[in-house]
């Protein structure tokens, strides 16, 4: 008895101390007393230069203009950069090399964060930086502590469905990563990891996934997309002026999807599980993206909530695609912009072509097609978001094949064999493309109708009287596979390239009896028999019609007369 009263009283001691130490290693000190602490550590190592001193002063000062605390350790082997609502712990080895680096937001345990613990060691300290002002960012919400706990638990919630909502529907399709992004309820899901947000890549374009040089298609894996690739958007949630039922835990019954298409059975939101908070849950597109002002409407029509609390500044939708594609090549390190005025060419292996982005064509009562630039999305359900990207997904496709003309190519406009094109909108969906026939001098054009990201329905209008180029279905299969207007225009040329060396004569002959038939003149080389006196030939056109004919077959016959015999000449066309 003695021996277990003596070895409680030692755990009890033990327990007192650890609690002091634990009290003493967690409070808050002033930010006076933390740059002290700081100060000493860099006096005590000796072995930081004063570039380097000054590089963790500036730090400590813009950790404190954000809000944000720190504190070290008394063995200068652990930091804590901290807030109300998280802390990052920075772990250390007593050589100053780097152990871990872990996140707990509050309520939560920490966990290891391998992206910032890479960041660190490439010392990345300007993408570092950038998680934390993410972190920072996704509790700058209405009210106090516990309003903001009820909001970040209600995005947490959301994210455990969107999650279950990505597995469910490969589940049901066994989906790669590229049909995942194209196809999937949510798109390719990539977890919340330190200040990134949850991120949902919707839309990548053929082009986004070729392998320049090889000529084929990435081999992309979940973990090799970057997250700049395509159209992507983050999940968040943000403070708003009117209050929405939001959930507080994940409403997804059961784990398996109710179709073959991978949509999940949700609960009832009730009392229970729902919250009415100033919040909302938003889509934040990593872009601000043109969509038309239908596009937009039917947004808010899924949600019943408006995408922008105010009416929008509109502009012409042409435009705003053209500018973000032009800031897009920016990016990617093309030669800064020139004046256009709306003509952009593009130079292919065998043809040179130019377009005119007629954009302030009327399409309905008079006014051309109007949209503006969305950057976020607003949501209240899991279930909304296949709705909403299946819109977002749309617009893009759209976007891509207008966006496909605009280049910053220079050619000069006198160029020998420069094509011209015009595009022109048509309805918020669709548009055509008008050219001069390849091998008459007449206009023709090509109409896409855009019906969702996954079908691209072409139709060609020419004369009646023109030369046959190729068939709908031939525009229609190359359009859904390069999604470039350019590409596309350049195989219609080829195509009908290849249907006139078919025929090489072809279009000399139907020349030949248009003049003929307008002079009534017979075929060369036949006898003037049958003329009347004022030189009309009523069996001209007859015989030119059959003459045609037999060409058309591949095999053309010229009849003549010869002391009143008929003898028969063929040749292979």
């Amino acid at each position: 008895k003695c021996l277990q009263a003596e070895t409680a009283e030692k755990q009890s001691r033990m327990a007192a101390l650890l609690e002091r130490l634990h009290a003493k290693h967690n409070a808050s000190r002033p930010w006076q007393e933390t740059s002290k602490v700081v100060r000493q550590a860099m006096e005590k190592r000796g072995m930081m230069n004063t570039a380097a001193h000054q590089l963790l002063l500036n730090s400590l000062e813009t950790l404190q203009r954000a809000r944000l605390g720190s504190h070290l350790s008394p063995s200068g082997t652990e930091c804590y950069i901290t807030s109300d609502m998280f802390y990052v712990e920075v772990q250390l080895d007593t050589g100053g090399q780097l152990v871990d680096v872990k996140v707990a937001h509050q309520g939560e345990n920490p966990t290891s964060c391998p992206e910032l613990i890479q960041q660190l060691r490439e010392k990345n300290f300007e993408e570092f930086s950038k998680h934390l002002k993410g972190l920072v960012d996704l509790y700058k919400l209405p009210g106090d502590n516990k309003l903001k706990t009820k909001m970040y638990i209600a995005l947490q919630s959301l994210e455990l469905d969107l999650t279950k909502m990505m597995h469910m529907f490969r589940l049901a399709t066994n989906a790669n990563t590229v049909e995942t992004i194209l196809h999937g309820s949510v798109g390719l899901l990539t977890a919340r990891s330190g200040g990134h947000l949850v991120s949902l890549q919707c839309y990548v374009s053929p082009y986004d996934v070729f392998e320049e040089g090889v000529g084929s298609q990435l081999n992309l894996t979940d973990s090799s997309v970057p997250r700049s690739l395509g159209v992507s958007v983050s999940v968040t949630i943000e403070g708003t002026s009117a209050v929405y039922k939001l959930p507080i835990a994940p409403l997804i019954t059961g784990s398996h999807p109710v179709d073959n298409k991978g949509t999940p059975s949700f609960s009832t939101a009730t009392n229970s599980n729902c919250v009415d908070l100033p919040a909302c849950f938003f889509l934040k597109m990593n872009r601000p993206m043109p969509f038309s002002l239908s596009f937009i409407q039917r947004m808010g029509n899924a949600t019943s909530i408006p995408v922008f609390e105010t009416s929008p500044s509109l502009s012409p939708l042409y435009q705003l695609i053209v500018q973000s594609q032009l800031e897009l090549l920016e990016e990617g390190g093309s030669p800064p912009p020139t004046s256009h005025n709306m003509h952009f060419y593009s130079v292919l292996p065998d043809q040179q072509h130019c377009y005119f982005m007629n954009g302030d064509a009327p399409v309905q009562d008079g006014h051309s097609l109007q949209g503006a630039l969305v950057s976020k999305i607003p949501f209240r359900h899991p279930a909304q978001v296949p709705i909403l990207l299946d819109i977002i997904r749309h617009q893009a496709a759209y976007n891509t094949l207008i966006g496909s003309c605009v280049k910053r190519t220079s050619v000069k406009e006198d160029s020998a064999g420069l094509l011209q094109f015009e595009v022109c909108p048509l309805t918020d969906s669709s548009f055509s493309v008008s050219f001069q026939h390849p091998v008459n001098e007449s206009l023709v054009c090509v109409v896409m109708e855009v019906i969702d990201s996954r079908q691209v329905s072409c139709k060609l209008y020419k004369g009646q009287s023109d030369a046959l180029i190729c068939t709908d279905e031939f525009i229609t299969k190359v359009v859904q596979r390069c999604m470039s207007i350019p590409v596309t225009m350049r195989a219609i040329r080829r195509k009908a390239e290849t249907i006139q060396a078919d025929t090489p004569a072809l279009s000399l002959i139907a020349q030949t009896v248009e003049i003929m038939v307008k002079n009534n003149l017979p075929p060369s080389g036949s006898p003037t028999y049958n003329m009347a006196a004022d030189g009309s030939n009523p069996m001209g056109l007859f015989r030119c019609l059959v003459w045609l004919q037999s060409f058309r077959e591949a095999e053309f016959f010229l009849w003549f007369s010869t002391d009143g015999k008929h003898e028969r000449a063929s040749a292979g066309a």
